[in-house]
């Protein structure tokens, strides 16, 4: 049962460009904001083949969604807990320890969160999968 309803999760979440959101303040990105959204050019190819074969931690069935989803990112550590940063936002939200990945090495060294961007609806802050950089 818990398959099937992560499996329905991933898909609504990998899949819910549609969603209807808050109205927001129309402004031009700047070109800091830009490159912090996307993946630098010269990293793109390495984050593509990273994220296309990684798989949740917790449930190995289960890819972490995609390049779309997974993003490097900064972390804080408060009382001994990991918190990543959300891009969409800037929250820094709970890693939970069963979505650490530990048997495999990130592509670059770096942070890499997989998540869904914050939903409109008070969805709970999701983790797909993270990858702490450095040794792990």
């Amino acid at each position: 049962m818990r398959l099937l309803y992560t499996l329905m999760m991933c898909s609504w979440f990998c899949g819910s460009l549609a969603v209807p959101v808050q109205a927001q303040e129309v402004r031009e990105e700047t070109g800091e904001e830009a490159a912090h959204r996307h993946h630098p050019p010269q990293d793109q190819a390495l984050h593509q083949k990273f994220y296309s074969g990684w798989h949740m931690p917790d449930n190995p069935a289960l890819s972490c969604c995609n390049d779309a989803d997974c993003y490097p990112t900064e972390i804080r550590y408060v009382d001994g807990k990991i918190y990543a940063k959300r891009r969409e936002d800037g929250k820094y939200i709970l890693i939970p320890a069963q979505k650490v990945e530990r048997n495999r090495d990130n592509p670059d060294g770096r942070n890499h969160l997989c998540a869904p961007p914050p939903s409109a609806y008070g969805q709970p802050d999701i983790v797909y999968c993270f990858a702490l950089g450095g040794a792990t």
